[in-house]
């Protein structure tokens, strides 16, 4: 008995190699036929296809990522004429008011911003009270002895 004579009491349990590209023959781990089989595949990424969809948008600068808007504000509109049907002469509008007499309505769980516009008339004096104005509407407050106070001066975007 010599050291070269001498063999593992099991055989090794890797078979050899077999068939193209090695790892257990026929298919090698590639599963069946197509494109994944190939040598050099490429699979076109799934994000690829959701983002050919979006629209594109002229312009590079502000425009670059306005395809999809993250940072929309949601702005509820409320013409002079159904506050002239829902408040009487004195009175605060508000956003919190408006949304206690379901003029409009929460966005994402929150009081929404609020632009009044300016569709109908107004005979009675009313406070306008932290809301956005269009010049129509302003007008009308104004000419019917109303008063703004705290007008947020948001861009509102349609």
């Amino acid at each position: 008995m010599q050291l070269h004579t001498l063999f593992p009491r099991t055989k090794n349990r890797k078979n050899p190699p077999v068939g193209r590209g090695g790892k257990r023959g026929k298919t090698s781990g590639r599963g069946g036929k197509g494109q994944t089989a190939r040598a050099g595949h490429k699979i076109r990424p799934e994000v690829r296809d959701l983002i050919k969809k979006i629209p594109k948008r002229r312009g590079y600068g502000r425009n670059r990522a306005r395809s999809v808007r993250t940072n929309r504000v949601a702005v509820a509109g409320v013409n002079i004429a159904a506050l002239e049907s829902a408040y009487t002469a004195g009175e605060t509008v508000s956003p919190a008011s408006l949304l206690a007499r379901n003029l409009v309505r929460r966005a994402r769980g929150r009081v929404p911003a609020v632009k009044i516009l300016g569709t109908g008339s107004l005979s009675r004096a009313l406070v306008v009270k932290g809301c956005a104005l269009s010049a129509p509407a302003r007008a009308a407050v104004l000419a019917a002895g109303g008063t703004v106070r705290g007008e947020q001066g948001r861009t509102v975007h349609a």
